[in-house]
């Protein structure tokens, strides 16, 4: 089966194909049904491929598809081991049922086909990136993956805002990608290759803990920009301006986990730079943390959202930066299920009233939309880590093993209890101003439910946030017995042993939940004066989280407006007055020379005689004289 890896790349990329060329001849509703069709049958072909993995009786494989560079080991190959194959079915599972709830969010949208286009794109250029071989052909589908996001962040691109959205998330990861390329450069410089095979098992024998720790921080330079960590987070917020399907395929199944499966890839590195590493903790961290007290006061329902994954993402970077890459992974693979879940019940709140965002003017619409409240409300539980759902296991495993690893990494824990608390109560507070309370939405609005193409969705990722969990808890860790063979150059960092610390430790995280998702309920569970006075009670910080720390108008002051005018010097001080006056003063003294020479064609031929004589005369004196 492994002969035919390539289909799972190939059949989305036929579809964005077909439909770049054909959409328009297609049309609606048919164009999102094909590309749902690529997407889903990639899943089946990956199923398909995984299950001797399931089994347990199948061996890590390469598959050469074409020779590119093989003299640095770039060439197009893919891998197949359980890490990708996990990876493979998250991205094709969770992002087919977008694919589907899609076909009902774009409806009587004038480009309806161009988006299914776009989104079969980077549907294959994420599955480029989690299937390759090498780092040259991961660093070919990174690529992919940001001029994908591009697209889609900017579809609607005749509103300024999702152009200017579109731009920030480009430029701001190609600062990241910046330090990743220097890091391939220090690869390739110590391996001579960028082949995973002649990198991981000599990584040992060849780096020291100097290059490690280099290369591992700039892989963390990438690694921030794709998924959002502290500072590169700035442009997933506004990344939704894009429609709110490409919010959940971004930030639930795709682009967002890059940077934690790089990390995780990339373990047998890390494991020899503990420096890198501790980094790498430290900074999921402080965004987990960071992200969350923002996400406290926003009011647009998709920018809770955002910033939730932001936070949800430094859990991520804090269980990799541990050492615990299972627990990261498995928390991915979670948080693909609750977040693409929270996102597509957002679009459907979204759709129904209206493309209303702002939480403050809704209220009230559980009994206008049950299953989308009650779905959502699933997802909400299982982001804020009550058991026995999806995200209470994940996280908890993360918990328990940064708190195994004792000294800074206590502190760490201590802020990841923290964020936990944080979390539950902005997520009671969304599901209870969307949902409860009296209707705050205008007279014209009339909310219903959205139809079945994108509720279904809907209750499938319901289960998965349910039961998603149970695939590794501390009395049967299936998933980490499954993942085990792609880390086999690194030692996994585990959960404490035995059930009583187990039981203290899960009762912290759940207490804190509880209070969290407690105080959020009773807080906004009342008349709308009474939570707005809430909110007055904590200015100025209150204000603060609203506006995100300002953090743009910082960048926006201390980089982009001197940016701006270092464009401008450049542009006409250096450019228009240097290079385009050399080049312009080159083609005046050209200019001038033929006008002087021009007075030498009269046209006579007795001046061209005597032109002639005398050019005859000098050479023959030059003869003479040399001579």
């Amino acid at each position: 089966m492994t002969d035919f890896l390539w289909l799972i790349i190939a059949l989305p990329l036929a579809g964005a194909v077909l439909l770049h060329f054909l959409g328009r001849f297609v049309g609606e509703p048919l164009s999102g049904w094909l590309a749902s069709l690529a997407s889903t049958s990639a899943f089946v072909f990956a199923l398909v491929a995984a299950w001797p993995f399931i089994q347990g009786g199948e061996h890590s494989t390469t598959v050469l598809l074409w020779e590119w560079m093989p003299a640095i080991g770039a060439n197009l190959e893919l891998l197949w081991d359980p890490l990708a194959a996990l990876m493979v079915l998250v991205v094709t599972g969770v992002g087919s049922l977008i694919h589907f709830f899609a076909i009902g969010y774009m409806h009587g949208d004038d480009r309806f086909d161009r988006f299914f286009t776009s989104l079969n794109l980077f549907m294959a250029s994420m599955l480029t990136l989690v299937l390759a071989g090498n780092y040259a052909m991961l660093f070919l589908g990174w690529e992919l993956v940001g001029l994908s996001s591009y697209l889609l962040i900017g579809f609607w691109f005749t509103r300024p805002s999702a152009a200017a959205a579109a731009k920030k998330a480009f430029v701001v990861n190609r600062i990241g990608d910046f330090g990743f390329m220097i890091a391939l450069m220090l690869v390739f410089a110590s391996f001579g290759t960028l082949s995973y095979a002649g990198i991981f098992e000599r990584a040992d024998e060849v780096l020291g803990v100097g290059m490690a720790t280099a290369i591992g921080l700039l892989m963390l330079v990438g690694a921030a920009g794709k998924s959002a960590q502290v500072p590169l987070y700035v442009w997933l917020p506004d990344a939704m301006e894009g429609p709110t399907p490409v919010s959940a395929l971004i930030h639930a199944a795709t682009m967002v986990t890059a940077g934690v499966y790089l990390i995780a890839r990339s373990s047998a590195i890390f494991e020899i730079a503990p420096i890198a590493s501790t980094t790498v903790a430290t900074v999921g961290a402080i965004t987990a943390l960071w992200a969350a007290t923002i996400a406290l006061a926003q009011r647009d329902i998709k920018k809770v959202l955002a910033y939730s994954t932001i936070s949800q993402l430094g859990y991520m970077f804090l269980a990799v930066g541990a050492g615990a890459y299972v627990a990261g992974v498995f928390h991915l693979m979670t948080h693909a299920f609750f977040k693409a879940l929270l996102f597509l019940g957002a679009g459907s709140v979204i759709h129904a009233m209206s493309d209303e965002q702002d939480m403050h003017k809704m209220g009230g619409l559980l009994k206008k939309m049950p299953t989308t409240a009650i779905t959502m409300g699933v997802g909400t539980l299982a982001i804020a880590g009550i058991p026995p759902l999806a995200g209470f296991w994940s996280k908890d495993e993360i918990l328990g093993s940064v708190f195994a690893r004792g000294g800074w990494f206590s502190a760490l824990w201590i802020v990841g209890l923290v964020t936990a608390l944080i979390t539950a109560f902005y997520m009671a507070r969304q599901w209870v101003l969307v949902f409860l309370g009296e209707p705050r939405w205008s007279q014209d609005t009339s909310p219903h439910e959205a139809p079945r193409v994108m509720t279904i969705p809907l209750i499938i990722l319901a289960g998965l946030s349910v039961v998603g969990g149970l695939l590794n808890t501390p009395f049967a860790l299936r998933l980490e017995r499954f993942l085990e063979p792609s880390f086999e150059y690194v030692t996994l960092q585990n959960p404490p042993e035995g059930l009583a610390m187990f039981a203290v430790l899960a009762g912290l995280s759940v207490m804190a939940s509880l209070v969290g998702g407690g105080f959020g309920y009773v807080s906004y569970n009342r008349p709308k004066q009474r939570w707005l006075d809430f909110e007055d009670g904590f200015e100025p910080l209150w204000g603060t989280w609203e506006q995100a720390y300002r953090v743009d108008d910082l960048y926006g002051a201390a980089i982009v407006a001197p940016g701006k005018k270092a464009a401008e010097v450049a542009a006409f001080g250096v450019d228009l007055a240097i290079i385009d006056g050399a080049v312009n003063g080159v083609g005046s003294a050209v200019r001038r020379l033929g006008e002087l020479a021009r007075s030498l064609q009269t046209g006579y031929v007795r001046n061209y005689g005597v032109l002639f004589l005398g050019g005859a005369l000098v050479i023959v004196i030059w003869l003479v004289v040399g001579r």
